[in-house]
């Protein structure tokens, strides 16, 4: 039976173009919305093996409805598609096991391939991201390399003097969870252990990140 498929995007033009083209393919595109609480309904209705959502979207955003699946262990596999290549937003699709990551300029030349991709549980990602966040990041990745990019995202907010409160609101995470991201950072710098270390080396180097 062909891998179930919902769609989402506010665009009217995207959402009709990708559906069209999907559904001339030969895959099963059981529904469609233009607006996250819609696409949200479906998915929990329709439960279907996968679903194609922008990332911004009214109501709730791709990843409001990823981090909502991953909350209720929905396991409908989440694409998103955008032109967005801000690393924060990377980050966050990784955090909530994202399955696939396509910039909007090459959702038709990719989509099929990160289809398959998913169907065998192996994600896809653009290289046009990768390749993006080699060339705007080389420098901090040579400083914070031992890092995951969560790590490196929350060193670089501790570096503007975010408390661990602040940090768990920018990125919808708790403060227990950036606590333990603050003392996995401290161990793989190997920093010293007193509360204040980790800000002072954010602030002592944050011209480098």
């Amino acid at each position: 039976m062909n891998t179930k498929i919902v769609i989402a995007d506010d665009h009217p033009l995207m959402l009709h173009g990708l559906t069209d083209f999907l559904k001339s393919n030969g895959h099963n595109v059981v529904g469609s919305a233009n607006n996250g609480r819609e696409a949200y309904n479906l998915i929990v209705k329709l439960k279907p093996e996968v679903a194609i959502l922008d990332i911004r979207m009214p109501f709730l955003t791709g990843l409001e409805i990823a981090s909502e699946c991953k909350k209720n262990n929905i396991p409908t596999k989440i694409i998103l598609i955008t032109f967005d290549k801000e690393e924060a937003l990377y980050d966050k699709a990784q955090e909530l096991n994202i399955y696939g990551y396509i910039l909007k300029e090459f959702a038709v030349d990719e989509i099929e391939a990160c289809i398959e991709s998913v169907k065998i549980n192996k994600p896809y990602f653009s290289g046009e991201i990768a390749q993006y966040l080699d060339s705007s990041s080389s420098i901090k990745e040579n400083l914070l390399e031992p890092l995951t990019k969560s790590e490196q995202r929350i060193v670089k907010l501790i570096s503007e003097n975010n408390s661990s409160s602040k940090i768990a609101d920018i990125l919808s995470i708790s403060v227990r969870t950036v606590d333990k991201h603050r003392e996995n950072i401290v161990t793989k710098l190997e920093l010293d252990r007193k509360p204040n270390a980790l800000s002072i080396w954010a602030n002592v180097n944050k011209m480098n990140f």
